[in-house]
């Protein structure tokens, strides 16, 4: 049985995917630039690109947040300061959520009986901007951002946080939710937890790294998190 669950945020349990085109759309528009499917889906790599150097610490969470727009900028020819959008983005962005299928009620039924626990890599402002706006909070014993500690999943320093803040609870009784091998998955395995990988897309592990479980729908959650017991 598992007492402890730690939470992923983005495209866990929030649409992070869908708010993001929402705000690199209205950014855009800002600074009249038609935000057309190509863009945004360029924008979305770029992004991606620079989240995967900083779980590799070959970048900073500051040069993240402004290398993004600028190396779009940079392809697009346009003549504008990345630093303006990146905040004009970020107050985009912390200010909406969408719910993944099936969050909610899983964040309600679990939290009446389990301690769950967010972990995220994401910019602190923006993050309980979102939080806020979806009101999960009450949900969570306690939200560990990375912006915060210092440290980015998977880094081990980052679960070692978190575990000191949880009291060092017992770790054969804590398991983590997400969607992301790389950061989620691993960063379980670096803490000695078990690991279950959100892949609701049912895309193939190419990776190299195992999770422990694999579900599709967050509902299937909950069973895993009563094995050996009742709910």
């Amino acid at each position: 049985m598992y007492n402890n669950i730690l939470f992923d945020l983005d495209d866990t349990i929030l649409d992070f995917s869908k708010a993001e085109e929402d705000a690199i759309s209205s950014t855009l528009k800002h600074i009249f630039i038609e935000p057309k499917p190509e863009i945004l889906k360029r924008y979305s790599q770029l992004n991606l690109q620079q989240w995967k150097l900083l779980e590799k610490e070959m970048t900073t969470r500051a040069e993240l947040r402004i290398n993004r727009f600028q190396n779009l900028f940079d392809e697009l020819n346009v003549n504008y300061p990345a630093k303006d959008a990146a905040a004009f983005y970020e107050n985009k962005l912390s200010s909406g959520h969408y719910f993944i299928e099936g969050a909610e009620s899983v964040l309600r039924t679990l939290s009446q009986h389990k301690s769950l626990y967010l972990v995220t890599n994401g910019t602190a402002s923006v993050q309980r901007g979102r939080l806020a706006s979806a009101d999960i909070i009450k949900y969570f014993k306690n939200i560990f951002i990375s912006e915060d500690i210092g440290f980015n999943k998977p880094a081990p320093e980052f679960f070692d946080y978190c575990f000191s803040m949880m009291n060092n609870t017992d770790k054969e009784k804590t398991i983590i939710i997400g969607d992301s091998l790389s950061s989620d998955i691993q960063g379980g395995i670096n803490a000695g937890i078990k690991t279950v990988w959100f892949n609701p897309e049912r895309e193939r592990n190419n990776s190299g790294i195992t999770p422990d479980y694999e579900v599709h729908t967050l509902k299937e959650v909950i069973d895993i998190a009563v094995i050996d017991s009742r709910l």
